[in-house]
């Protein structure tokens, strides 16, 4: 029976057509059963959109406007998820670190991806961060990985998965993000593909 995977995004989505490309391709015994964003513009909402999948947005605005906590809006979210009965959420360009009142409904299921290697650049501009590092001299290359997520800290927990991508000196950081993002569709879907796997 193929893994159920929810997907949270906040952005393009281009990670969430990967597993949908290795779906089809049945490379991964997957089906997405619902995408979820917190940004009612990102661009992934229509890729699921066109591929029949499910799609909910939840913003956080409306919670900050209202004057309710973070926990309150992790809560409603995992309810959310929960409705869908995954087996993994997978966290695909989800610019938002959950807290317990999200994690602890889903004890080493939640799984991210961020573009740097174990223990470098975590937060939202580790991109940019490893541009900056290597021009500096600080290190030659830099990385994906993909991790669980069982706790607050931020792009760390046990890792699945990693690959190391090359920078160069001609680098822009728009370069060098086109390139991280093939190695990220790559390094998730392979991650998953382990994890499905890993339960049958």
């Amino acid at each position: 029976m193929p893994a159920r995977l929810v997907v949270l995004i906040s952005g393009s989505g281009s990670n969430l057509q990967a597993i949908l490309d290795a779906i089809r391709a049945r490379y991964l015994d997957a089906q997405v059963v619902l995408v979820i964003s917190n940004r009612q513009a990102a661009f992934g909402l229509e890729r699921a959109q066109k591929a029949g999948i499910p799609t909910r947005v939840h913003p956080l605005k409306p919670y900050r406007d209202a004057g309710r906590s973070r926990e309150e809006y992790d809560a409603d979210l995992a309810a959310l998820v929960r409705e869908a009965a995954p087996d993994w959420v997978v966290l695909a360009g989800w610019m938002h670190i959950l807290s317990q009142a999200f994690l602890r409904h889903f004890p080493y299921r939640v799984v991210n991806l961020h573009p740097a290697l174990p223990g470098q650049f975590p937060g939202a501009t580790a991109i940019a961060d490893a541009l900056a590092a290597f021009q500096s001299g600080q290190i030659k290359k830099t990385g994906v990985m993909v991790h669980l997520v069982p706790d607050e800290q931020v792009d760390r927990g046990p890792v699945i998965a990693s690959e190391e991508a090359p920078i160069y000196a001609t680098d822009t950081l728009e370069s060098l993000t086109n390139r991280m993002h093939q190695v990220e569709h790559r390094v998730l879907v392979g991650a998953l593909a382990r994890l499905i796997q890993g339960d049958e």
